[in-house]
């Protein structure tokens, strides 16, 4: 290629330097958001895999009887093996504190993530969050729990620098005889068990829906001044330069500013990531390392960003021909036809049909249910995009016939002869609110967890109880209850009896209380009887209606054993820590203290409130896109335009008439397609949600998403004002001049 043509086809005027620092700061943007996606899916995935071992189950610590008696048999720890017992969630305040118990031989080899060796009985290591609020807080409200403190778990097993993890050392006869502990060797590097479907489905389309509107702006910015350069390249072929030549050249026209605003973007980036490390995704934030893409993937980006904007930019120069004549005046694009609802309707399809396989036909097979979902929600992305310019040549020849001003006339004309260049210029923010609603719909099922109404005959949801360990005598069990009523905040503690330990029992058991308890369970209406019986389900969060006691004979009790204890307090929160320590450090609990309002913290749907925290962040990041690719995109459509904008003015036409024809040329597009975008973006999160578990409904979107909505619709209108000032600077008599 020869330098000299190159410097005049690039090098020369104000407008030229203008427009490659407009492509290579919108390339810039886009590199930028592309490598923080690109690292955070890296860090969700690495995150997740550090806390894989926290999802071992173990193996079955008892075997059968081999004389066939049905008695169960334990199987003695070696050093290759340790019991573990999964207490469950611990709960401090309103945070989740993952707990594990282990047993093993002085000689054991077993070594536990981010540990070593298991700690001894009575001492526990613990995340370093986690020790923080130990140190912070009283003992008899959380640090009573675990023991005496042995050092920090390695950040090398935790999901998270917000991470709640416990590891406590216990005495083997102490976990077999709850009856629940496992025994390990190993730990699973499996992260999501039966459910990497659904959870892994959930983070690529909400990916997708970000990465859709960066692509869209970077090929939008890539395009800026695009009739301005046909007009350079007709004078290079005036001047000798073959098609080839010119092709060449206007690719590497776009290459060298978007490989400046890509190297920008990479250090905007590295800049970023602290920042972004801080934001909390289901629980915990993640560390700043995590969103590292490494020098492969910047270089990989960079590469593919800047290679494609030149292709793009050497087949458009191919594809319009441009002749040493010049070219043509108007660009004449192929009609659009109702052929472009294809990819729309198949997308939707695709999705359907996952739903219909999973929730319909309870067929699951994990290898087609993840492709149809993404599949299909690409492909109603594409549709949107797709169906956009017809839609709008439809709708501008139904205002042509009823235009009554210029301004009408001009912009609907403009419209049905480029419906693809005038929809491209909104196709951002159309898809912007696409994205939006599907956030929105998808994270209103967190909405539907209410926290449980206190009413007599329910357990209240000021109380704690757990289920008392099998072989525990009477006398230890008052004993701790005497001990937990005299704490703070404590109001009552209540001993109810079974004939076997609550694990052992059904649901359908009786509770049998004294009936001078009764008013401290909430009860009101109370039997004339010393002793009361009531259904085992009154323990627990879904008992919806209320239950009622009923008179048991004297002498009922005899021959029962404590199987629950139950601390009614205050409600404050620091009197439900120190009950739930009371009842997990008495020694006789199998089980960790629970409420009924605890559900909503260890629920299903809080994987999806956590997902939220990204779903408005995808919000925020998808509506800035979209007003700065609307900016754009106005402006690149006046560039392109400034020639017949300034004979228009020549021939005495206002400037204000030419911004209405410019805001008119915006609005119809953007409101063609807007009721359809939010309509398809609910369907969408509807049938994701379905797909994922049948029992989320779908519910009216919160204020944040009418307040991002309106955001949506300021930010097009303040886009194309700011483009105002371009039509009296681009539309002065010399830029009418015709060579």
């Amino acid at each position: 290629m020869n330098a000299g043509l190159f410097r005049l086809a690039v090098i020369g005027s104000r407008s030229a330097y203008g427009r490659l620092a407009g492509i290579a700061g919108g390339v810039a943007v886009g590199v930028c958001l592309l490598l923080l996606l690109w690292g955070g899916a890296n860090g969700l995935q690495g995150r997740d895999d550090r806390g894989a071992w926290l999802r071992e189950q173990g193996m079955p610590a008892f075997s059968d009887a081999p004389d066939g008696s049905g008695l169960a048999k334990p199987i003695p720890l070696t050093p290759e093996t340790a019991l573990m017992k999964t207490r469950g969630t611990e709960i401090f305040r309103d945070q989740l504190i993952e707990r594990r118990d282990f047993a093993a031989l002085p000689s054991a080899t077993v070594k536990i993530p981010g540990v070593g060796t298991p700690p001894e009985p009575g001492s526990y290591f613990a995340s370093p969050e986690l020790q923080r609020l130990i140190e912070s807080t009283p003992g008899d409200q959380l640090g009573n729990r675990f023991g005496e403190f042995a050092g920090t778990i390695s950040d090398s097993a935790l999901p998270g620098p917000d991470s709640l993890v416990v590891i406590t050392g216990a005495k083997e006869a102490e976990l077999r005889g709850s009856g629940t502990a496992s025994l390990v060797s190993n730990f699973t590097s499996n992260p999501y068990g039966g459910s990497a479907a659904g959870y892994t489905t959930v983070l690529i389309i909400g990916a997708i829906a970000v990465f859709f509107p960066v692509l869209l702006l970077i090929s939008i910015v890539t395009g800026l001044g695009a009739a301005q350069r046909r007009e350079r390249f007709a004078t290079l072929r005036l001047i000798g330069a073959s098609p080839r030549t010119v092709s060449h050249i206007a690719a590497v026209e776009i290459a060298i500013p978007s490989l400046i605003g890509a190297m920008a973007g990479v250090l905007a980036a590295a800049l970023l990531s602290p920042a972004t490390a801080q934001i909390p995704v289901n629980g915990t934030r993640m560390f700043v390392e995590d969103l590292r893409t490494g020098w492969f993937g910047a270089v990989t980006v960079v590469a593919v960003v800047v290679a494609a904007s030149a292709l793009v930019a050497a087949v458009r120069t191919a594809r319009a021909d441009v002749g040493p004549l010049g070219v043509s005046r108007v660009v004449h694009e192929k009609r659009p036809t109702a052929w472009r609802t294809a990819p729309l309707l198949l997308g939707l399809a695709c999705m359907a049909a996952a739903v219909v396989l999973i929730r319909i036909l309870e067929f699951r097979l994990p290898w087609l249910e993840s492709p149809l979902l993404v599949g299909g929600f690409l492909m109603v992305l594409a549709g949107i995009v797709a169906i956009g310019p017809w839609l709008t040549r439809m709708v501008s020849r139904a205002g042509a016939r009823h235009a009554r001003s210029a301004a009408t006339v001009i912009a609907a004309s403009r419209i049905q002869r480029t419906p693809v260049a005038t929809f491209r210029s909104v196709s951002g923010l159309v898809i912007a609110v696409f994205v939006v609603s599907v956030f929105a719909g998808a994270s209103s099922v967190i909405q539907s967890t209410d926290a449980p109404a206190a009413r007599p005959g329910l357990l209240q949801p000021t109380s704690l109880h757990a289920a008392i360990g099998p072989g525990q005598s009477p006398a230890a069990v008052l004993g701790a209850a005497t001990a937990a009523k005299e704490l703070a905040g404590i109001r009552s503690a209540i001993v109810g009896y079974g004939p076997a330990a609550l694990s052992e029992r059904g649901s359908g058991s009786e509770l049998f209380f004294s009936a001078a308890d009764a008013p401290g369970l909430g009860f009101t209406d109370i039997p004339a009887s010393e002793t009361v019986a009531v259904d085992g389900e009154f323990l627990y969060f879904w008992t919806a209606q209320p239950l009622e006691l009923t008179p048991v004979p004297s002498g009922t009790m005899e021959g029962l054993v404590p199987v629950v204890m139950v601390l009614g307090t205050d409600g404050t929160p620091e009197a439900m820590d120190r009950a739930r320590t009371a009842l997990d450090s008495s020694g006789i609990t199998a089980t960790p203290a629970a409420s009924t309002s605890d559900f909503q913290l260890q629920s299903s749907r809080r994987l999806i409130h956590g997902l939220s925290v990204l779903a408005y962040l995808g919000m925020f990041v998808a509506v800035a896109i979209a007003g700065l690719s609307l900016a754009v995109g106005t402006a690149s459509a006046i560039l392109d335009r400034q020639r017949v904008l300034g004979l228009m003015r020549l021939m005495g036409m206002p400037p204000f008439v030419l911004r209405r024809i410019i805001t008119r040329e915006a609005a119809v597009p953007l409101l063609s397609v807007l009721v359809l975008s939010i309509g398809l973006g609910f369907l969408t999160a509807w049938l994701m949600v379905t797909a994922i578990d049948d029992s989320y409904q779908v519910d009216w979107p919160e204020p944040g998403y009418f307040t991002a909505l309106g955001l949506s619709l300021v930010l097009a209108c303040c886009a194309v004002a700011a483009t105002f000032g371009l039509v009296r600077g681009s539309t002065a008599m010399t830029v009418t001049r015709f060579e």
